[in-house]
């Protein structure tokens, strides 16, 4: 069985490129990219991916824009219908905007750009995500965001907790997030919103190989499936 995967490429997308060559490489399998403007997804999809950059030049507010795009009403159909999302950075904003993830990323408690390699703990290793983790595992992903500060009120938070929804939890405060929440999963389990980038973290020869357990985890999950 082939893996069916889609890249969604907004304006100001500067990331696209390197998540379908992960999925390519990690799956063996081209990855279809997906122009923001188009109204319809390909059909028979296992996997949609919304990548890093600065969509509409982070006008109004860092993925406001990108989330009212013909194609989201396509993503959150498919997601509703539990196909697998996976926001990252600018993605993550994205999907904090359109709904499919709860809170929102707001400006770094440092006010300015961080990049670099950061630490996260996995939290949650039961996702089809993360299932290639061990809970409490320290992984090195980079990170590159001046907008990366997560923040849902009280409740939220508790309940994103009680129900084993925060995938990844900073090791030291990279931004002010609140409890250190790195990357969040939505109830179903099957949309997963991060700040730092996996793409980035599939090869030893591009600095570390700790994002590719999460594309192997997925392409295992729904290939299995």
């Amino acid at each position: 069985m082939a893996f069916r995967s889609a890249v969604i490429t907004f304006p100001g997308s500067n990331c696209d490129r390197d998540m379908a060559v992960a999925l390519e490489k990690v799956s063996g399998e081209a990855c279809t990219r997906v122009w923001h403007g188009d109204s319809d997804l390909p059909e028979g999809l296992d996997f949609i991916a919304l990548p890093g950059g600065f969509s509409y030049g982070d006008y109004l507010r860092c993925g406001a824009i990108a989330s009212r795009s013909p194609i989201m009403q396509a993503v959150i159909a498919a997601a509703d219908k539990g196909v697998p999302v996976l926001g990252v950075c600018n993605g993550f904003q994205v999907l904090t905007e359109s709904g499919l993830l709860p809170g929102a990323l707001l400006r770094n408690s440092v006010i300015r750009f961080v990049c670099r390699d950061v630490t996260l703990k996995v939290e949650n290793a039961t996702s089809l995500f993360t299932s290639g983790y061990s809970a409490g595992q320290e992984i090195s992903i980079p990170v590159a965001h001046h907008d990366g500060n997560y923040f849902a009120d009280d409740a939220t938070l508790d309940r994103l907790e009680g129900e084993g929804q925060v995938a990844f939890r900073y090791a030291e405060d990279i931004n002010g997030s609140a409890r250190a929440i790195a990357g969040v999963l939505n109830a179903k389990g099957n949309v997963l919103g991060m700040m730092p980038h996996p793409e980035r973290a599939i090869e030893d020869t591009h600095g570390g190989s700790d994002g590719r357990a999460l594309f192997e985890s997925a392409i295992k999950s729904l290939i299995g499936a």
